[in-house]
Order: structure tokens, then C-alpha cells, then sequence
């Protein structure tokens, strides 16, 4: 599903300069931060990290061995995190552990798959499961993380949510196709770049903060959240993808660059300073041009220009959280979804 700020030009996005949806003299929240935010479902995230260990049990030895060398490295937890909040925003009562594990089994089986299409080196500081057990192993043992999704979906949120999450994870195939598809291309549009990023991306995300509203049959609140999810996905791939351009973020930058990946950054370097693009047509950068390139990049202001476009769709997210009960769930989201444009890593 396309989010509900889909633009149709790098001019269109290049006059968002600042956030849309603030209004002059409204009060600040408490919750101001992703700490705060956090603070609401610290127990609910508790419990769905021990659930999430469980969940990637199995008899057959190398299951565990290998979802959970992965589960082991950590993350952000961001999915697990959304669904909370979500369905708290809405009234969810009960447990909600094992709907939290919903979105990060998925988004675990998706990693695994990645790695080997991509023959990833690197994953969460750790040497990807794919060269640590070998391809086929973990191929599979995604595919099993994806098929316990399923059901678990099933078993906690109901017909419902097992459809919504069906059409999610046929998005998210869909956009990495996409994406293989137009890999080195760089005459690919904007409207391709989002559309990658809409189905790999935001699709999950969407489904998971919006996940407890579907559960519960409250439609018109799970639009509402599934819209927003939209928005903040968009703008999570946007920033991951300006991450990639910077240093000191803790992983290794340049990746998308080497591989001549057309993401928003850019687009927007591209535009400001076309020998950008006369360069990377010669061909890919070499590791010793790659540093002078990327600065070349930063110093058209892409990155900023990227940034100020994915605090914009948050800010129209945030403004179709307006048809949902003021509290302070729904506040934790707004501040949630700002941080993922802010974050450092």
C-alpha cells in the first residue's frame, strides 16, 4: 500500500523543507523521546524477547541454531515496539507478547533470506548465518521463521490479521524483486525508489503498529494506524538508506554506492550535480574512490534534502493519528516515529 504522502517528483520533495504537520504554539508532550516512549511497553518488550526465543525453538536442531544466532545479535526491536503501542493506542487489553513476535519473525526470516541473496558478509556485528552455516540451512530456517509468523498471527490476532499479514509479506517479496530488478540502474525514478521501498519496508511496518486495532475488528482505527505505519516506514528506508552515507554510524557505509543502488540520497546528489551520475555510468566505485564519492555526494546536501523529506511524511503520519482517542500511547507513537528520522544508527 502506498502511503498517503506519495510524491511525484524530486521538486515536489525538494520543497518540503520542514515538518507539515506542527502547530504553533501547542504544547510539548512529556513523552518527547524514544525513551519514554519506550517506558510504556518496557514490560511488554521484556516479554516478548523471552517469547521471541521460544518461538524459534524446534526439534530439528539447526532451526534454533540458526534463528537464534540472529535473535542473539540483537536489534532494534522496532516491530515488536510499534505493535504495542498500537494496540494499547486503541484499548487492546490482555497480553500481548506473542502478537509483538509477529512483525519480528517476520522481519528475522526476511533478514535471513536477504544475507543470501545479497551475500552479505556482516550481520549486527556478527558474520552473517548464511557463512556461519551455509545457504541452504538458512534459507530454510527463514522460511520456517516466516511459517511460524503465520500462525502465530493466526492464533493471536485471527483471520483478520493472518490476511493483512498474507498481503504485507507478499509486498515485501514483491519489493525486493523490484529492487533486484532495478539494481544498477541508474536511470530509475523516484516513483520506482518508493515504490521499493512502500512494499519492502513500510508494508510490515504498517502491519504491525496497526496489528491489535485488526485484531480487535476496530477498522476505521486500523486504517488509521496502518496509514501512519505507511508514512514511518517510508521514512525508516529513507533514513537507513542516508545512514548508508555516513561514518561512525557502526556499520559499514558505502555499501549502496559500491552498488551504484539508486536510493533517495541519490536521486537528490544525482540531480544537484549531475557528474555524479557521468561518474558512476563509467562504472562502480572502486574502495579507494569510494570516500571521495561519498563526499561528493554529502556535499550536494542530498543527505539533509533526504532527511527533511522523511521528517515530512512522519510529520503527515503523525496528522492521520488524529482519528484515534488522545493518549498517551498514541503521543509514545508520534515520538517514536520522529525518532526512527532522527536516530543516529
Amino acid at each position: 500500500m502506498e502511503s498517503p504522502a506519495q510524491a511525484s517528483s524530486l521538486g515536489d520533495l525538494a520543497k518540503r523543507t520542514k515538518p507539515s504537520g506542527l502547530k504553533a504554539g501547542e504544547p510539548l508532550s512529556r513523552i518527547q523521546g524514544p525513551v519514554a516512549a519506550l517506558a510504556l511497553v518496557a514490560s511488554e518488550l521484556q516479554a516478548a524477547e523471552l517469547a521471541l526465543v521460544d518461538l524459534v525453538q524446534s526439534d530439528v536442531a539447526a532451526v534454533p541454531a540458526v534463528a537464534g544466532y540472529l535473535v542473539d545479535a540483537g536489534g532494534k526491536r522496532l516491530r515488536p515496539a510499534l505493535t504495542a503501542l498500537g494496540a494499547r493506542a486503541v484499548g487492546f487489553e490482555g497480553p500481548l507478547a506473542r502478537l509483538m513476535c509477529v512483525g519480528e519473525l517476520i522481519h528475522l526470516g526476511s533478514l535471513l533470506h536477504d544475507d543470501v541473496v545479497d551475500d552479505g558478509v556482516e550481520r549486527r556485528g556478527r558474520l552473517s548465518a548464511h557463512r556461519q552455516f551455509g545457504s541452504a540451512v538458512t534459507v530454510l530456517t527463514g522460511d520456517f521463521c516466516l511459517a511460524r509468523a503465520v500462525l502465530l498471527a493466526s492464533e493471536e490476532g485471527g483471520h483478520a490479521a493472518v490476511t493483512t499479514l498474507a498481503t504485507a509479506v507478499t509486498e515485501m517479496a514483491e519489493g525486493e524483486i523490484l529492487q533486484l530488478l532495478h539494481a544498477g540502474d541508474l536511470s530509475s525514478t523516484l516513483e520506482q525508489y518508493l515504490q521499493v521501498i512502500d512494499r519492502k519496508s513500510a508494508a510490515l511496518i504498517a502491519w504491525c503498529v496497526s496489528a491489535g486495532a485488526v485484531a480487535t475488528g476496530q477498522e476505521a482505527q486500523a486504517r488509521a494506524l496502518h496509514a501512519f505505519g505507511c508514512s514511518v516506514g517510508r521514512a525508516f528506508q529513507i533514513t537507513d538508506d542516508v545512514l548508508d552515507y555516513e561514518t561512525g554510524t557502526g556499520k559499514q557505509s558505502g555499501a549502496d554506492l559500491r552498488e551504484r543502488k539508486v536510493t533517495l540520497p541519490l536521486l537528490h546528489a544525482m540531480a544537484a550535480d549531475p557528474s555524479i551520475r557521468t561518474q558512476l555510468e563509467i562504472s562502480a566505485p572502486t574502495l579507494a574512490e569510494l570516500p571521495a564519492l561519498m563526499q561528493k555526494v554529502r556535499d550536494t546536501g542530498a543527505l539533509e534534502q533526504s532527511l527533511a523529506d522523511a521528517r515530512g511524511w512522519v510529520e503527515e503520519g503523525i496528522e492521520i493519528l488524529d482519528a484515534l482517542p488522545v493518549s498517551q500511547w498514541r503521543v509514545a507513537l508520534e515520538a517514536l516515529g520522529r525518532y526512527l528520522v532522527e536516530r543516529a544508527s
